[in-house]
Formats: structure tokens, C-alpha cells, sequence
């Protein structure tokens, strides 16, 4: 068996790794499982982890969120914003000052750093690839993720366990707890892929609901390269008519959200009757402004994204905002984990995803 179960909730993911660690401890008994830890730095920059307690023979547990840019640190006589690559070092340095000592160690990086360079297309590098690496030499036994932008990442470390989580279940039952009059079936509902790389998402979606699929793909300009990429022309869908129903586009993440807003703009011209959007991890990184005008100008319905990456004050005040709670399958992942059982079911809620459409369908 594993040893004594210990949280370590980076600054990054300081919030809900206290929420986290009071569910935990609701279901242990009152158990406190948070080790302290601080990561301070010189005014040069540098900087070093000290846990404030020993982890010799734990189970730890490390989370830490990879995309929290509201953080700050002092560099000299002005603030430096972190970056990912920031908590990454971070990250590697709570690692370090266990000293080898703990019993196992687990990464809970919701958001997979560097996961969008997952592979090579000219002369450049695979970050995403030499992290796993990296933390497999440290000592790391497994990370959790969730929505992995290319889950084949898993073949790089197929010695260290790379989970990949699904927050299907959550999003299907915001979904349903939201709005009680939805027609769950082929002729009323329809799911869409906003590119390629989503449609694993959507089948998986599609098969457990029984309703159809719909695919955009993106027209590039291989001529050119904007910002690393082939920059898109447009948005062009493949599959039927959605005229008169409601649409949910899946994808693991929103960056800047033009993509996304294209995709939902066409989807209410072809005559869409609602267009819901499930994103795992929502970065807005041009702002809320455009979905503000986007959603008066009737493009959208609402927006569902989960609470695993840092949400600024501002989003979860817009009333296009759906925040979908993660805490309890975090803590249900690491307790189930720690109690030396299988998490293949909280990887992959088929079957729950199936008793809760059951129900609702009966109007439950």
C-alpha cells in the first residue's frame, strides 16, 4: 500500500487545492492532508521550493496549475508575470526538495504543459515531449491531466503512467442541470467538432447521447507561416443540416476564441436554434470583449469551462459564463488512487454519462 497521503497545492493552484484537501478531508475524517510549501525568489530571478514538512514515505500528491498568468514576481525593480514556463520550474523544484524521500509522487497538471507542441512539422522543438521525459528522470510515478490536447503524448513515457482524464461527465451534467428542455436525441441534437483534432471528443459524446456529428475543417494557407502556424483562411463543415437544433461544439481548449466564435457564427446561420460550447480550459487570451459582442449579437447561447485552470473575477461575472466544478473528481481521483483502486471509471464515465442521460430523459 501506498504511504500516508500528502497534498502539496502549488501557489498556482493554491484555491482549489484547499477545496481539494477539505472534501478529502470530509471523507478521512477531519484529516488535514496540505503540506506547506513556498517557492520564493531572489531579486535576480532565481528562485528555490522549501516544504515545510517532511514527506519522507508519503504519497504525495503536487498540483499546480501551468496557466495561472495572475501571478506575479519581483525581478530586479520591476514585477515579471509568471509564464507556464515558470510553474514548470516551479514544479520540477517541489520535486527536487522531496529529496527522493517520498514513497511516490503523482503530478496533477490539469492543463498539460507545453501540450499544444506535441509534434513536429519543420526544424523545431517537442516540449511537450522532453517535460514528460524530464519528470520521468526526476522520479515522478504518474501524472494526471485532463483533455490532453493529443493524448498519444502518453507514448513517450509508456513506463510512467500518463492519465488522461475526461470531464465529459461534468460538462453533461452542468448541461442538463442548466436546462431542463432539451431533446436529447438525433433529431433535435447535433455535436460538433470546431477541427479535426476534436473529433475523438465528439464521438465519444455523440455514442453515449445517440445523436449525430458534425466536423469544421480549417482551410490554411500552406504558403505562409503567421505566429509558427499556417494561418487559417476559413472554417468549412462537413455533415447535415443543424436547422432547428441545438448544437454543442467540444474542444479542449479556448485561446484567443476566434475560431470558436467563427465556428458558432456559422453554425446560428445555418440556422442553429441554440449553440452551447464545452471548452475544458478557457484562456481567453484576447479578452472577454468579443464574446461579450459576439453572445449580444445572439452567436452563441453559453459557454461551459471548468474551474481547473485560474478563472479571472471578471469571466465568471459574464452571464454567457458557465463554470463547470472539477474540486470533488480531483479529490475522488487522488483518494481512489491512494487507496490502491482503479480510476479507469473517473478516466472515462461512460456508464455514469449513460444512467444520467437515462434519467433526465424520464425527467428526472
Amino acid at each position: 500500500m501506498p504511504g500516508k497521503l500528502s497534498l502539496i497545492a502549488l501557489e498556482s493552484a493554491a484555491h482549489i487545492g484547499d477545496r481539494v484537501n477539505r472534501i478529502l478531508s470530509e471523507w478521512r475524517g477531519g484529516e488535514n492532508f496540505l503540506t506547506p510549501v513556498e517557492c520564493p525568489r531572489f531579486s535576480s530571478g532565481e528562485g528555490k521550493c522549501v516544504i515545510h514538512e517532511s514527506v519522507r514515505d508519503r504519497d504525495v500528491y503536487i498540483l499546480l496549475d501551468v496557466c495561472n498568468t495572475s501571478l506575479t514576481y519581483r525581478m530586479g525593480d520591476g514585477l515579471n508575470r509568471m509564464s507556464p514556463d515558470d510553474h514548470y520550474q516551479d514544479l520540477k523544484r517541489v520535486i527536487a526538495a522531496c529529496n527522493g524521500n517520498a514513497d511516490r509522487i503523482t503530478v496533477i497538471m490539469p492543463f498539460l504543459y507545453e501540450g499544444r507542441q506535441h509534434r513536429k512539422t519543420m526544424r523545431e522543438s517537442l516540449d511537450c515531449a522532453v517535460m514528460l521525459r524530464e519528470l520521468e528522470m526526476m522520479g515522478v510515478h504518474s501524472i494526471l491531466t485532463f483533455d490532453a490536447h493529443d493524448p498519444r503524448m502518453q507514448n513517450v513515457v509508456p513506463l510512467m503512467g500518463l492519465e488522461n482524464v475526461s470531464p465529459a461527465l461534468q460538462f453533461t451534467q452542468a448541461l442538463l442541470t442548466e436546462y431542463e428542455n432539451l431533446t436529447t436525441d438525433s433529431a433535435h441534437m447535433m455535436f460538433i467538432a470546431p477541427d479535426e483534432g476534436a473529433t475523438e471528443r465528439v464521438v465519444f459524446l455523440a455514442t453515449l447521447f445517440g445523436v449525430n456529428i458534425g466536423m469544421f475543417y480549417k482551410r490554411r494557407d500552406y504558403t505562409r507561416i503567421v505566429n509558427g502556424s499556417n494561418p487559417v483562411i476559413a472554417h468549412d463543415f462537413c455533415g447535415s443540416s443543424v436547422a432547428g437544433m441545438d448544437v454543442i461544439v467540444v474542444d479542449d481548449m479556448i485561446a484567443s476564441g476566434g475560431s470558436m466564435l467563427d465556428t458558432a457564427r456559422q453554425l446560428k446561420e445555418m440556422g442553429a436554434k441554440r449553440v452551447f460550447i464545452f471548452s475544458t480550459f478557457g484562456l481567453f487570451t484576447s479578452g472577454l470583449e468579443k464574446f461579450d459582442r459576439a453572445y449580444e449579437n445572439g452567436g452563441f447561447d453559453r459557454i461551459f469551462t471548468t474551474n481547473l485552470i485560474y478563472q479571472s473575477p471578471e469571466l465568471k461575472e459574464r452571464p454567457w459564463y458557465f463554470s463547470v466544478n472539477m474540486d470533488r473528481y480531483i479529490a475522488a481521483l487522488i483518494d481512489t488512487i491512494n487507496r490502491g483502486e482503479t480510476i479507469q471509471e473517473l478516466i472515462r464515465p461512460a456508464g455514469r454519462i449513460r444512467e444520467m442521460l437515462e434519467l433526465y430523459r424520464q425527467g428526472g
